[in-house]
């Protein structure tokens, strides 16, 4: 059971990370959801449908859908799976993958003015410490 001080700093964690999700979501043109499609493309390459909808904790048929907006956006393609007749790979577009570095562009550039702006370099080497404390949270 976690101390009381833990479960404070946790629900501060959450609510300064909720604030600073959406106000970076203000920076997006592509929603969120399909960005982390696209996001996952990029990272793991070519995938399934189905393992694009567990690697995002998702329903296969919300992926499909997702899939399917993207690819009528010409932001992914599909072919054929190698070994697998009955499956195939969606994978990143040339489009896609402008379209993934512009969003991600638009939100890195937002988050480093504003960290340029409002924190020391204190506060800045504080911050990079952080991230990597941050990301290991996420995958856990």
């Amino acid at each position: 059971m976690p101390t009381s001080e833990t479960a404070a700093i946790a629900a501060e964690l959450r609510t300064a990370m909720g604030k600073l999700t959406r106000r970076v979501k203000h920076e997006d043109h592509i929603p969120l959801g399909q960005a982390a499609v696209l996001g996952a493309l990029d990272r793991n390459g070519a995938m399934t449908t189905s393992d694009l909808a567990a690697d995002q904790r998702v329903r296969p048929q919300s992926m499909a859908r997702a899939v399917g907006l993207l690819m009528e956006q010409g932001l992914v393609t599909r072919r054929p799976h190698p070994t697998d007749g009955r499956k195939s790979l969606v994978e990143l577009s040339d489009a896609g993958q402008d379209a993934l570095e512009a969003e991600r562009g638009r939100r890195a550039g937002w988050l480093a003015q504003a960290i340029e702006a409002e924190l020391t370099d204190e506060e800045r080497a504080l911050l990079a410490r952080s991230a990597a404390l941050l990301e290991r949270l996420a995958t856990r």
